[in-house]
């Protein structure tokens, strides 16, 4: 490092793994003094040989890195969720006095943080939750972070913060989100909006690689063309990428090596269940959750494949260019669909617990070194600054136009895949969602019937209060069945 200083530190990090270390490293190349500590001695010497020229310093020991830092002590954990970060939180507690601050910026679930809060509240300790997007790259140049939590000791790290986020239109993409565990539940909704969009593109590739039997050139040049456009952003960037990715010696793609089994780290899931439980519908986000879940039975998956015999769909189209069109089209409704199921439920977590979200802001702050970050974004943005108290996207005028717009290619593409026997889980849960959300009158009166029929659970009347049961099994006998029981 450029400096001998070792104490005086303006802010500790604890887990120089990939994110943590980069994100030290972005503070020091921003003029921060900052101090590190990891267990593994290997990932303290690659942050000294990493950060030679700038102000940063390793340390391997846990109590002689606190005490190198400056008071208030700011500490930022960036461990794996879970039990570690509360192992980790128990060794600081007696080297931290009150006032210090403490930092989570993994993923951990928001129920942890809340607990944590009022745990560490409790002995005089600050605690703030902070959901970090942007992977390696965004961590070592700029990342999207969502703090949470006590909003003095947020206000504390705020010149650092702004200082290593990612920048648009010269705005740092962070700000306070809210109290509690406001960040990393936002945090986790991004990321369950990041799980829809990575499906439905999984889905695009097998609808062009299957069904259309393009090379992966082609696959390439659509995806290239693609991110060029309205569909612009990082995910369909890295995608256009990895299909010219070939290991050094190897003449084809490295994609088509590896298996087809994905892996998750859990907070898609917790996305789906929190939905559940504040009955808000994210059909596309939960279509993207069963997939990952379904491909890990491939075992299972061979097995079906000899019983109903394996195929190889292919779709009918009598125009290539024109159903790419289409998918154009159909990929930006999906899109759309997947972001405003994941900002309804960030408004009605928003009413449940509290967390006064500024929609805009976060839409704002998504724009930005993000994996989520796009051009759609900035249309998502301008319909919260329009209304700020807009309860779903799909209702906005603007949103509305382009959901239109793309609509007829999108039932096109659908039914062509569906009729063609490729699956599209996602595609189809988006525009399903679309066409009951928009239906004045849903059949869920009959469900309403039939529990009470079943369980007298009661039904409401229209245009009438209260909650009514019927005697169901004597007043639905209709007269043939009368007359059908008196003969012999």
């Amino acid at each position: 490092m450029s400096t001998t200083q070792e104490t005086g530190f303006s802010l500790g990090m604890i887990g120089l793994g990939t994110m943590g270390r980069n994100l030290l490293l972005n503070m020091a190349e921003h003029g921060f003094t900052v101090a590190g500590y990891d267990k593994d001695a290997s990932k303290v010497s690659l942050l000294g040989a990493e950060g030679k020229d700038y102000p940063v310093r390793g340390f391997d020991t846990l109590e002689t890195f606190i005490q190198s830092l400056k008071s208030p002590k700011a500490v930022m954990l960036l461990v794996p969720a879970g039990k570690i970060v509360d192992s980790v939180i128990q060794d600081l507690k007696p080297l931290l006095t009150e006032g210090d601050i403490i930092i989570d910026a993994g993923n951990s679930h928001f129920t942890d943080t809340n607990r944590r809060v009022a745990e560490l509240e409790a002995i005089g300790l600050n605690f703030f939750g902070m959901g970090v997007s942007g992977g390696e790259e965004g961590a070592r140049k700029g990342p999207s972070m969502m703090p949470g939590g006590d909003k003095e000791s947020y206000e504390f790290v705020k010149p650092i913060l702004e200082s290593i986020a990612a920048k648009v239109e010269n705005t740092p993409c962070v700000t306070y989100i809210g109290p509690g565990a406001a960040g990393h539940f936002v945090k986790m909704v991004h990321n369950g909006i990041e799980y829809g969009l990575m499906q439905l593109i999984a889905e695009t590739y097998e609808l062009v690689s299957k069904g259309l039997q393009l090379p992966d050139e082609e696959i390439h040049q659509m995806f290239k063309k693609w991110n060029q456009g309205r569909l612009q952003s990082f995910l369909i960037e890295i995608t256009s990428h990895i299909f010219t990715f070939r290991e050094t010696g190897n003449n084809h793609l490295l994609l088509n090596d590896i298996r087809d089994q994905a892996r998750s780290k859990g907070t898609g899931k917790w996305t789906s269940q929190v939905a559940m439980d504040l009955e808000t519908p994210i059909s596309t986000i939960d279509a993207a959750v069963e997939m990952r879940d379904l491909s890990k039975y491939k075992d299972l998956r061979i097995l079906a494949a000899s019983v109903y015999g394996e195929t190889l769909p292919t779709l009918n189209v009598t125009n290539k260019e024109d159903f790419l069109t289409n998918l154009e089209q159909a990929f930006y409704f999906s899109m759309i669909i997947s972001y405003a199921q994941g900002m309804h439920l960030l408004f009605n977590a928003s009413k449940a617990y509290n967390y006064g979200l500024k929609m805009q802001e976060i839409a704002k702050i998504w724009r930005g070194g993000c994996i989520i970050r796009s051009g759609f974004l900035n249309d998502i943005y301008n319909a919260y600054q329009t209304n700020q108290n807009l309860e779903h996207l799909l209702v906005d005028e603007q949103i509305a136009a382009l959901v239109t717009e793309t609509l007829p290619a999108t039932r096109s593409v659908i039914a062509s895949a569906i009729s063609n026997g490729l699956a599209v889980p996602a595609y189809a849960a988006s525009l399903s969602y679309f066409d009951a959300f928009r239906s004045k009158k849903m059949p869920s009166n009959l469900i309403q019937a039939q529990r009470d029929y079943f369980g007298a659970h009661t039904y409401e009347l229209i245009g009438k209060e209260g909650f009514i049961h019927s005697n169901w099994i004597v007043e639905a006998l209709l007269p043939n069945e009368e007359v059908a029981k008196e003969q012999p």
